[in-house]
């Protein structure tokens, strides 16, 4: 018995690290990665009624087949992903946060994850279309918060507040976005197309002609799978906060990387070290002591990261115990060679501006990665949660909106504006919620078609926006201050 028990673990091993952690910490492991995918499940089938409801109300597909093609096309949006999104979440804490006592990271991950899934399947019940985005973002915050609290570092350290700020901007803008865009999308539609069976809604179970039904059909296509690339990589960011904090050795940095990719960061970091040298000995530099500080600090980042990865040809060379900390310097280099970069109070020539953005590229190859294994996981996970549970919120989004039947335009109109919205933050780096750009559209169309709102379902949506942040956060941080204490 123990043999069939050792032999499973030692597969799981060989997947997980390379080096032979205790059997208590790999299956302890194991439970937080399938804890992680279920959640991604629980993501699929709670966002899942955003991009069919158009498509089923406007009656273009039947149910089933229109879940199947959005589960089929999250998957495929999973896998040609990048990491913008999955570092965007996990740059939220941190590096202290993030590594620690093994005990201490399980109750980081369980807590966020229980506190993402209360709420998740709370509002997936009373079919409130509530973001997972937000769901998991505050369970983010409301366990970094908790963290820095207990360990006495004080609630500024407990979270990159530059970093939340990014993220909050973009999780306000988009629904504003989808329902401004989605308007007047609506009403150009009406000033350009004279068919007029467009700007109908759907009488009894017939189709849409076919022009309209596939148009619809494809902008459900598009929305599930940015919906998979974007909420995906979110997936994605909590594996590796995991794999990160509790098996720093195997995953701090990308053991992957190439001998090309590793010589690449050398020589950019040289000539970005130009740069900061150029600049230090110029006359602002000269007058003002504490820009100047800053400019050798940047400096000496630069060299610490430089010197460490000097005469390596693979990360596996570097000593297990130093890959975290070549992380962690690696990383200071990149933020403040983006943070000079992107700074008002310093003049960059075109040529300054592409070499500090070169070096930013190439050090971002070594730090910001997604395991190979990590992606499928996540991508059959959403996939396969896609296809269940659709239809309490689907119900929701296509009936409970406005006050009269959603006509093909503004069905289009929604789908359209939300793929290239959401598809927008993915290659931004942004996390984007699926669920608040769909809903917000179709408001935006109700109200561009002088259709009228329900005012029940909106102050619900508008309850559910505004409630789930602080609801999560809460959450997680009961959820973290429970976990400690096993």
């Amino acid at each position: 018995m123990r043999r069939c028990v050792t032999y499973p673990l030692a597969a799981v091993q060989s997947i997980f690290f390379d080096y032979t952690p205790d059997t208590g910490t790999l299956a302890l492991l194991v439970l937080a990665v399938a804890f992680s995918l279920f959640y991604q499940a629980v993501n699929g089938f709670h966002d899942t009624a955003n991009a069919v409801a158009t498509v089923v109300y406007t009656r273009s597909l039947r149910a089933n087949p229109a879940v199947i093609l959005s589960g089929v096309c999250n998957l495929f949006g999973v896998l040609v992903s990048g990491v913008g999104v999955a570092y965007a979440i996990v740059n939220l804490l941190p590096m202290d946060a993030i590594v620690g006592d093994t005990h201490g990271q399980f109750a980081l991950v369980f807590a966020v994850l229980t506190g993402a899934l209360i709420w998740n399947l709370g509002t997936w019940y009373f079919g409130i279309p509530a973001s997972s985005s937000h769901t998991l973002i505050g369970a983010v915050l409301g366990v970094g918060l908790t963290h820095a609290w207990v360990s006495g570092q004080g609630l500024s350290a407990g979270l990159r507040w530059s970093q939340v700020q990014t993220v909050f901007t973009a999780l306000l803008v988009s629904p504003l976005i989808g329902f401004v865009v989605t308007g007047l999308m609506l009403i150009l539609l009406k000033k350009t197309i004279k068919d007029r069976k467009l700007f109908e809604a759907p009488v009894g179970e017939d189709p849409p002609p076919p022009l309209i039904r596939w148009l619809i059909v494809g902008s459900c296509a598009g929305v599930s799978f940015a919906h998979g690339s974007n909420d995906g990589q979110k997936g994605m960011g909590i594996m590796m906060l995991i794999l990160m904090g509790i098996a720093p050795v195997s995953f701090a940095l990308n053991m992957q990387a190439t001998p090309a990719q590793i010589q690449r960061v050398l020589e950019t970091t040289a000539e970005a070290e130009k740069v900061v040298t150029t600049h230090m000995s110029d006359s602002r530099a000269k007058e003002d002591g504490r820009y100047r500080q800053r400019l050798v600090d940047i400096q000496k980042d630069m060299v610490q990261a430089q010197a460490s990865l000097q005469g390596i040809q693979q990360i596996a060379q570097v000593p297990a115990d130093s890959r975290f900390t070549l992380r962690k310097q690696l990383l200071v280099a990149y933020r403040s060679a983006y943070a000079l970069r992107k700074s008002r109070e310093l003049y960059m020539t075109p040529a300054e501006f592409r070499t500090m953005k070169t070096y930013e590229k190439a050090v971002a190859a070594i730090i910001e990665y997604v395991s190979g294994w990590v992606k499928v996981s996540v991508a059959l996970a959403l996939g396969i949660g896609t296809m269940i549970g659709w239809k309490r919120v689907a119900v929701t989004v296509g009936e409970k909106i406005g006050n009269k039947p959603m006509t093909y335009a503004q069905g289009l109109s929604a789908q359209v504006v939300a793929m290239f919205t959401i598809g927008a933050g993915d290659v931004l780096g942004l996390p984007v919620s699926t669920t608040h750009v769909v809903s917000s559209g179709i408001a935006g169309s109700m109200v561009a078609n002088g259709s009228g709102l329900q005012p029940r379902t909106l102050v619900n949506i508008v309850l559910a926006w505004v409630l789930t942040l602080p609801a999560s956060m809460a959450l997680a941080a009961v959820a973290y201050l429970i976990f400690r204490q096993f």
